[in-house]
């Protein structure tokens, strides 16, 4: 049975699903969510696919899953794939997915956001130079982290790669510039390099071209 995942390409929590379930073997294709529309606040929405009213979602059968954690979660329970090699890197692997989500795509979804969805003249300038300045702090955490290694834990591409890099590929203006981080850069690189890596532009339906 095919896995179903309800994403949209300018999402990079949704891409944070999407580029394991790429890499891992499964049979899976991606489902548009009409985010920019509405469709996740809708009643429909809520009732049929997630009550919180959110993107992504995974659907596996009788399986629904939502946040992009939980759902990679699944992913290694069912490849075995992406968790680490042990208990002590299983927890790594935790730990810097819910610092990524807390420190790092929290604050660079928003800023995002801010600079490229809202009208120019509504966009709020204190607000997006204090996230810029929280997103700056988090670069520098990741960037000194990953001297000398070429994956965040262990010896290979896991979820705390996927879930760091889920924002880091989008070429609109937030605040990040992969040459002024250049540990960041080459591990960028890295993930790039994996054999069925792809852009969440190419990888999900949904882009800024699409309702441009």
């Amino acid at each position: 049975m095919t896995i179903k995942l309800y994403c949209f390409g300018e999402s990079g929590n949704a891409y944070k699903a999407a580029l394991p379930l790429a890499l891992s073997g499964l049979d899976w294709a991606p489902v548009k969510v009409d985010f920019f529309n509405g469709e996740t606040r809708s009643p429909e929405y809520r009732a049929q696919v997630n009550e919180m009213g959110e993107a992504p979602v995974l659907v596996d059968g009788d399986v629904r899953l939502t946040q992009s954690g939980v759902i990679q979660m699944y992913i290694t329970e069912r490849t075995g794939r992406f968790g680490g090699a042990t208990l002590e890197e299983a927890r790594e692997v935790m730990r810097w997915v819910f610092w990524d989500n807390h420190k790092l795509s929290s604050q660079a979804g928003m800023t995002r956001f801010l600079m490229n969805c809202l009208p120019e003249d509504k966009r709020p300038v204190e607000v997006i130079a204090f996230t810029q300045g929280r997103l700056k702090a988090a670069y520098q955490v990741l960037d000194a982290h990953l001297a000398g290694r070429d994956w965040i834990v262990g010896d290979g591409p896991t979820h705390a790669d996927f879930s760091c890099c889920g924002y880091l590929f989008y070429p609109e203006p937030f605040g990040f510039a992969r040459g002024d981080w250049p540990e960041i850069d080459r591990w960028l690189s890295n993930i790039e390099a994996l054999d069925g890596w792809k852009h969440p532009y190419d990888l999900m339906p949904g882009s800024p071209a699409d309702r441009a």
